[in-house]
């Protein structure tokens, strides 16, 4: 087994995989008669346009530390973004390509009420809530075309709690 730490999620070490997206991330405008700010634009959903961009509602199991990550996968045709409905910190782990193959993972963790988007075609783990309810918005790449790559390594990676 390989061990990964987690690192507590940052826009720029996470740029090459994705986007955060979070309120901090973006200047709002005011809308509503004063009354709401609209933080617009706060990821790119870049897609084929042989399909279209659908919201979708994910509901995972919980997971614990220290996670055994032995799975990724990537979508060619678009990209995916999660945002937790209840708001929870959730564990999010990629992976460089690498010749057509994902290279040495690594493990960030989100802070509460952020969403990651996944840009199209990067490798990244299964959606991984470690507490709340684990419900998801989910915005991403629906069409007739197969959106999905997996790869399972040989060896299992080990997630551990440093950022908990």
């Amino acid at each position: 087994m390989k061990n990964i730490e987690i690192e507590p999620m940052d826009a720029d070490a996470f740029a090459e995989f994705g986007d955060v997206i979070e309120c901090s991330r973006g200047v709002p405008t005011t809308i509503n008669e004063g009354m709401c700010q609209r933080f617009s634009d706060l990821a790119n959903l870049a897609h084929d346009s042989s399909g279209r961009l659908g919201v979708s509602i994910f509901r995972s199991r919980l997971r614990t530390l220290p996670y055994e990550l032995d799975l990724v996968e990537r979508h060619p045709l678009g990209p995916q973004a999660f945002l937790p409905m209840d708001g929870e910190a959730f564990l999010v782990t990629v992976a460089r390509d690498v010749g057509g193959s994902p290279g040495h993972p690594r493990a960030f963790l989100t802070q509460r009420w952020t969403g990651v988007n996944i840009r199209r075609n990067a490798w990244h783990g299964v959606l991984t809530p470690l507490s709340g309810t684990g419900l998801f918005w989910v915005v991403d790449w629906i069409g007739e075309s197969g959106n999905l790559i997996e790869h399972r390594w040989p060896e299992v990676w080990i997630v551990g709690e440093e950022c908990i």
